[in-house]
């Protein structure tokens, strides 16, 4: 996907609100908690208050989404309902009970000349995002952004300009009722791609950028950005079966990774099974999958295992490097754990990959080995969001490897300075 190319003058969108999110940034990192929280508490309750504006430009993002034919799974990311909306609201009210990272001193010690040297946590400044389809970012990312005393610049896709338009308007109404500085909170009303460069090269106004969407996105603004980048989000999420595995546990856990929504970046893509135990569980997998309605891509030895079964296919080596999002499932029967590894070594984005096992040491082997921002022994690979981590929310899945990793929340917007008392100290 092209998002804008060559250089040219910087739009006054860009540079309006670039100045203006500066500005609003200077306030908002001395902004005392309890002024941040009571605009996060008047920002949920606003979307609630306006729940059926909302709702109404998400019926129009939805229809002309459907009409310009996008997939189930874009369809599914989009959309937003009552029951949505009430637990985008709750997320808000989560993250007014965190503690407030800023202005948290680490690191203490006074040296031997008596110098007190410490670290204090302050905001990034202007938090820049760029997203495509889930209108639920402009919520999770504005409040994060406030709470960490950030200023943001949001820039959704055109698939949801209506809703973002509608919960941009409620957030800034609450902000502009509880004292948080104009500017705080703004969203790029053109839908000119040229804008989404612009951004990337707007590092007088713009301190960090975050990508949300598909690969194509991320990899433009690595390609393009003038200004620090975090990417991640693009998920090809493994599964391994060991031979040690408690089926009931690892079916119960396998469905839930793949089928409680399929659409995400943490749902699971790629299963891979011990050969021990393949011939008696891969048959229970088909068996409960044919009745979720999952399709099985299955590789060679797997597929010897199940033919006859519904929904069953063999797999191209493109499947072992796809993040479906929609409920399709590349399956491959490995000789063991070295194996495994091998596999996701080759084939990982580095996002959530998990271990089925009772083995102790083959757990701990996996935990120590598996290079991703987040791995599991037992459980669903869907635990990777901020919400459920106890984050109240996240910006983004990191998967890269400086700054931050995995789900991005209040502590990973934020950065520290140096602070050093002294009593005439001078150096020799």
């Amino acid at each position: 996907m092209l998002y804008g190319q060559g250089e040219s003058k910087m739009s006054d969108e860009i540079e309006l609100k670039g100045k203006a999110a500066r500005r609003a940034a200077l306030r908002l990192a001395i902004l005392d908690t309890e002024t941040k929280n009571h605009a996060l508490r008047g920002i949920a309750e606003q979307l609630i208050a306006r729940q059926d504006a909302i709702l109404e430009a998400n019926a129009r993002d939805v229809a002309a989404g459907r009409t310009a034919g996008l997939s189930e799974a874009m369809i599914d990311r989009l959309l937003i309902t009552p029951q949505r909306l009430q637990a985008i609201a709750q997320d808000v009210l989560a993250v007014v009970t965190l503690p407030d990272p800023v202005g948290e001193v680490f690191d203490g010690t006074t040296l031997p000349n008596g110098l007190q040297v410490a670290k204090r946590r302050v905001p990034i400044g202007v938090i820049g995002v760029i997203y495509e389809s889930r209108p639920n970012v402009t919520v999770d990312v504005s409040v994060l952004c406030l709470k960490s005393g950030n200023a943001v610049i949001l820039r959704g896709g055109k698939e949801a300009a209506h809703t973002n338009a509608a919960l941009t308007h409620a957030i800034v109404e609450a902000c502009c009722a509880h004292s948080i500085p104009d500017g705080a909170v703004q969203i790029i009303e053109s839908q000119d791609r040229a804008l989404v460069l612009e951004m990337l090269r707007a590092h007088q106004y713009i301190d960090m950028i975050i990508p949300r969407g598909g690969a194509g996105l991320h990899e433009f603004a690595r390609q393009n950005a003038t200004i620090p980048v975090i990417t991640g989000g693009v998920g090809i999420c493994h599964i391994y079966v060991d031979k040690t595995a408690d089926f009931n546990k690892a079916l119960s856990i396998i469905h839930n990774a793949k089928t409680q929504r399929p659409t995400v970046c943490n749902a699971l893509d790629t299963l891979l099974v011990h050969r021990d135990i393949a011939a008696t569980f891969l048959p229970q997998l088909a068996d409960m999958f044919a009745a979720a309605k999952v399709e099985l891509r299955c590789e060679q030895r797997a597929m010897a295992m199940l033919e006859g079964h519904p929904a069953v296919h063999p797999a191209t080596p493109a499947d072992f490097d796809t993040e479906f999002l929609s409920l399709v499932l590349a399956v491959k029967v490995v000789d063991g754990l070295d194996e495994a590894l091998e596999h996701i070594h080759a084939h990982s984005t580095h996002h959530s990959d998990a271990i089925l096992t009772e083995d102790y040491s083959a757990a701990m082997r996996f935990a120590n080995e598996v290079d991703s921002a987040v791995v599991y022994v037992n459980a669903s690979t869907r635990f990777t969001d901020g919400g459920q981590l106890g984050l109240g929310a996240e910006v983004a899945v990191s998967t890269q490897r400086l700054h931050a990793r995995g789900p991005m929340g209040l502590r990973e917007l934020t950065t520290y300075k140096w602070v050093i008392f002294g009593s005439g100290q001078v150096r020799a």
